[in-house]
């Protein structure tokens, strides 16, 4: 169960309850000391390492969609994945998957001419890292395509439109902050077997207590 590390007081907790954390590498947040920070407490829980590259749009948070050519997604991607590489590296881990985030993965979900820039920057990078797209989205088969190990991923914390797509946060429901309601999206999605990994926002509120609820209910399953 990965969780997306936005930093903050609360990341020591959030790494508590997660296997792989989602680690902003400068592009629509994080510098080098988030993310020594939170790589730090992730190797210290045994929680993997996943870069979360997105648009480089902190003024957005990476959550509006901008306009960037083929070439500039592949490069800034590879750029952010080799920012907290370094990082990792000097503290003895290593990344293991790329997710992209916001704006830039719902784009890619979607839109084969975004998703490939970013399966060839992993590629070129390391052919072995897993990338983490959404449940059911053309993308996954793209990445796969190219040689990439790839992870369907569904939201406990978010809700979703008939297609599958992701809620758009424009809309005052698009997150799940009940704890039980999240718990039981997340169960929901472990039975049906159609993502090998389930994410919860760690700038939702209430995350933790979200992360505690779906962790027990996947563990009683």
């Amino acid at each position: 169960m990965p969780g997306g590390v936005p930093g903050g007081a609360s990341e020591a907790a959030l790494l508590d309850h997660i296997t792989s954390a989602n680690i902003a590498c400068g592009g629509h947040a994080g510098d080098l000391v988030t993310m020594e920070r939170t790589a730090r407490l992730a190797l210290a829980r045994g929680v993997r390492i996943g870069a979360h590259p997105g648009y480089p749009d902190r003024a957005n948070f990476g959550r509006v969609e901008i306009a960037m050519s083929a070439a500039e997604i592949e490069a800034s991607v590879r750029e952010q994945i080799g920012r907290l590489e370094a990082v990792a590296l000097r503290l003895g881990g290593e990344i293991v998957h790329v997710k992209p985030h916001g704006a830039l993965y719902n784009l890619a979900a979607r839109d084969g001419e975004t998703a490939r820039p970013i399966g060839r920057a992993v590629l070129l990078w390391n052919p072995r890292a897993t990338v983490f797209g959404l449940a059911g989205s053309p993308a996954l088969g793209l990445w796969r395509e190219v040689g990439l190990p790839v992870a369907a991923e569904a939201f406990a914390d978010r809700r979703y439109e008939p297609d599958g797509s992701l809620r758009s946060r424009a809309f005052p429901d698009a997150l799940i902050t009940d704890a039980r309601e999240a718990a039981a999206q997340a169960l929901r999605f472990a039975r049906e077997g159609n993502a090998q990994t389930i994410c919860v926002h760690g700038d939702t509120p209430g995350a933790v207590a979200i992360l505690t609820a779906c962790r027990e209910a996947l563990a009683a399953w």
